[in-house]
């Protein structure tokens, strides 16, 4: 279930679905996703797939996780990047190996104090964590070199391209239930030019919290 050849097979696999970045690789193959779901699922953990984590949350595909990090990469390192819907944990710990500073925010307090936990127990000093609404980002450390939102909102939110610094890049999927279109959003000055990606499909953004 956590052998090397194990996670070698899913960074083979995705190296086949065209994952280039070997930054990206070497830490999905270092961080070991079977600690971010519960004991049931761990057997499947390096699958390709997503997997439920609770609360009507799931942990991303690795390819998905991928090719957004990859994506949020493509212009060079980055020193602070915000993550919207922290979940497991899993794309946070992915980032904490890639960039300097990483701030997530989660509005389900179970996920985030269970998050919390896993960061700890892999030594990632460089993750800070929030419990609030996504939709207002964390404006008290804007603005970020990077954002990837890990849940869809049916359009764009303003603030998180407030918050979000010149030559910036935000990886967001957005749509509603039925179609979402992965985006990449580069800011320069006062415009932003915008890519998409792929098709993809993820839980909805919502405000509030549990």
């Amino acid at each position: 279930m956590t052998s090397r050849r194990t996670r070698l097979r899913l960074i083979d696999r995705l190296r086949s679905e065209g994952i280039k970045n070997e930054a990206v690789l070497a830490a999905m193959l270092e961080i070991p996703r079977h600690i971010f779901m519960g004991e049931a699922l761990a057997s499947r953990a390096y699958e390709n797939t997503a997997l439920p984590i609770g609360y009507g949350q799931t942990i991303s595909q690795p390819y998905i996780v991928a090719r957004m990090t990859e994506a949020l990469l493509s212009g060079g390192l980055l020193n602070t990047v915000l993550e919207i819907g922290t979940g497991s944990g899993y794309q946070a710990a992915i980032l904490a190996r890639l960039v300097k500073s990483v701030y997530t925010v989660e509005r389900i307090t179970a996920l985030l104090i269970e998050a919390k936990s896993r960061f700890q127990e892999l030594g990632l000093d460089n993750v800070k964590v929030q419990n609030s609404n996504g939709y207002d980002g964390w404006k008290d450390q804007a603005p970020f070199d990077g954002i990837i939102a890990t849940a869809a909102p049916f359009e764009v939110p303003k603030v998180l391209l407030e918050q979000l610094a010149d030559g910036g890049r935000l990886v967001i999927p957005v749509g509603d239930q039925y179609r979402q279109v992965l985006k990449l959003i580069i800011r320069q000055g006062d415009q932003f030019k915008e890519e998409q990606l792929e098709m993809v499909s993820f839980v909805p953004m919502l405000h509030g919290g549990r």
